[in-house]
């Protein structure tokens, strides 16, 4: 095998490990309720900066 090729190899990897890292993102954002983001969002208005 060429270098190249491993090279190719190596991305088609690279990309399809961040697309399994942005579908497992996805279905945890979507797993909360509208009352638990509204919560969320206001424990962060709530909370002073450092």
């Amino acid at each position: 095998m060429r270098w190249w090729k491993i090279l190719g190899l190596a991305g088609v990897a690279g990309v399809a490990a961040t697309g399994v890292a942005i579908a497992r993102a996805e279905r945890r954002r979507r797993a909360y309720t509208p009352e638990e983001i509204r919560q969320r969002l206001r424990e962060r208005v709530e909370t002073p900066k450092a």
